[in-house]
């Protein structure tokens, strides 16, 4: 019998696809601070995993991790877009790809 050790966040049917798969997964529901840190954990997972492929899947599974978050944290899309928006009219987006090397005093 091989026992593969994960120990990390994952998709919620994935047990049963596993069970499906004729093999046992052993899991523990984790809540509160706990999965907040998982969730991050994940986010940098897939987001390294974005880099190496640059595949737009990647991409959603970065978002369905991001609404995990969202959700753990008890707030709602609309209310993170509105700050999203505000922070973007107040110190800009990402889009013109300026990345900021040093600061010097005058």
């Amino acid at each position: 019998m091989d026992i593969i050790e994960y120990n990390k966040l994952v998709r919620d049917k994935i047990p049963e696809i596993i069970s499906a798969d004729g093999k046992t997964a052993i899991t523990i529901k984790i809540g509160g601070f706990e999965l907040k840190q998982a969730l991050v954990r994940k986010l940098t997972e897939e987001g390294e995993e974005y880099l190496e492929s640059l595949d737009s899947e990647e991409i959603a599974d970065l978002m369905e991790i991001l609404h995990g978050l969202m959700e753990a944290e008890g707030i709602s899309y609309e209310e993170v877009e509105r700050i999203r928006l505000e922070k973007k009219e107040k110190r800009g987006g990402f889009s013109k790809g300026i990345f900021l090397q040093t600061v010097q005093d005058e």
